[in-house]
C-alpha cells in the first residue's frame, strides 16, 4: 500500500510539474514579444519623427498695386480744361456778375523746367500719395496743381450795378469787353490747387514677369486753395494763397509697372469745382468772388511702388 501511495505522488508530481512547465514558457515567451513590440514601435516611431524635416511656410510676393498695406508716390504732368462760369464779384461800391465767362489752361513750354526741382511749382503738376487699406483698394492723397487764365479777348453778359462812372460806362448794352485789361484781369496760375483726398479701386490686366498693367478707378474730394491773380478796376493786384472753396472729382488711371516697383501712370478725371470765397483786392473784406465750373484733366508721369511686408 505504501508502494503504491509513494508511486502515485511521484506520478502526481511529474504531472504538475510538466503542467507547471508549460503554463509558464508561453507566459515568458509572451512577455518577451510584447516587450519586443513595443522596442520595434518605438523604433518606427522614432524613424517616422526624423524622417519628416520641418518646413517654413512660404509667402507668396504679392502682385504689384494690389495688396494691403503696398504704398506708391506718383509725380506727373496736367493738361486741364475748363467750362464757362458765371463769375459774381461783391465789394464796396460794385455788386455785379460776369456770365458765361471762358478759360483755359497754361502749359509751360517743354524744357528744362519740366525736370529741374528749383522750378517744378512753375509747371501744371501732380502728386500722388497711396496706401492700400485693403486688398485692391487705396487711399489716395493727391495735390493737383492746374493753371486757369480767363480769356481776355472775349465780350461778356453783365448783371448788376458798379458805383464808379469810370467802369460803369464801360458796360455797354448789357455786355462789357475785357479785351483791353483795364476792367478786369482773373486768373488762378499759382495756382488752381486742388488738394484732394480718395480712394481708388485697382485691377490687374495683365502680369508679365517683369511688367504689369494695372487699371484704377475711383473718386476723390478736397478743398481749392488757389494763388488767384486778380487785378478788378485798376486795384492793386490780390496774388496771395487762400482757402477758397471745395471741389470733387471721378478719375480712372492705366499703371505700367516694371520690376515690380517703377511705374509710369496716365491718369484722366472730371470733376467740379465750387469757389465762393475768392479774394479779388488787398482788402480781407468785403472784396471778394465767387464761381463754380465743371473741369477735366488729363496726367501723366512716373512713379515708384513697394511693399511694407517682407516676402520670401
Amino acid at each position: 500500500m505504501k508502494s503504491l501511495l509513494v508511486v502515485g505522488l511521484m506520478i502526481s508530481g511529474f504531472i504538475f510539474g510538466q503542467r507547471a512547465t508549460n503554463d509558464t514558457l508561453p507566459k515568458e515567451r509572451s512577455l518577451e514579444e510584447a516587450i519586443g513590440y513595443v522596442n520595434v514601435a518605438n523604433q518606427s516611431k522614432k524613424i517616422t519623427i526624423e524622417t519628416v524635416p520641418f518646413q517654413n511656410e512660404k509667402k507668396e510676393k504679392p502682385l504689384p498695386l494690389s495688396k494691403k498695406g503696398q504704398i506708391f508716390a506718383f509725380f506727373g504732368w496736367n493738361r486741364g480744361a475748363f467750362s464757362n462760369s458765371d463769375i459774381h464779384f461783391s465789394g464796396n461800391g460794385y455788386d455785379f456778375q460776369l456770365n458765361n465767362v471762358s478759360a483755359r489752361d497754361r502749359p509751360t513750354k517743354l524744357g528744362i523746367v519740366y525736370i529741374d526741382p528749383s522750378w517744378f511749382t512753375v509747371v501744371q503738376y501732380n502728386f500722388r500719395a497711396g496706401y492700400f487699406i485693403k486688398d485692391n483698394l487705396a487711399l489716395v492723397l493727391g495735390i493737383d496743381h492746374m493753371k486757369y487764365v480767363m480769356n481776355q479777348n472775349q465780350t461778356v453778359g453783365f448783371s448788376g450795378n458798379i458805383s464808379d462812372p469810370k467802369y460803369a460806362a464801360m458796360v455797354q448794352n448789357g455786355q462789357v469787353n475785357l479785351s483791353d485789361e483795364q476792367f478786369l484781369t482773373f486768373e488762378h496760375t499759382d495756382g488752381l490747387n486742388y488738394e484732394n483726398l480718395g480712394l481708388e479701386k485697382y485691377k490687374s490686366l495683365v502680369h508679365k514677369k517683369n511688367i504689369d498693367l494695372v487699371w484704377s478707378y475711383g473718386a476723390g474730394l478736397g478743398f481749392m486753395f488757389p494763388k488767384s491773380n486778380v487785378k478788378l478796376f485798376g486795384n492793386e493786384r490780390s496774388d496771395r494763397f487762400h482757402v477758397a472753396g471745395m471741389a470733387t472729382d471721378l478719375r480712372s488711371s492705366l499703371n505700367l509697372v516694371f520690376w515690380n516697383h517703377w511705374m509710369i501712370r496716365a491718369e484722366a478725371k472730371a470733376g467740379y469745382i465750387n469757389m465762393w470765397d475768392i479774394k479779388t483786392t488787398l482788402n480781407n473784406k468785403p472784396d471778394k468772388a465767387r464761381q463754380d465750373f465743371v473741369f477735366g484733366q488729363v496726367l501723366a508721369g512716373i512713379g515708384y511702388t513697394f511693399n511694407t511686408k517682407k516676402y520670401n
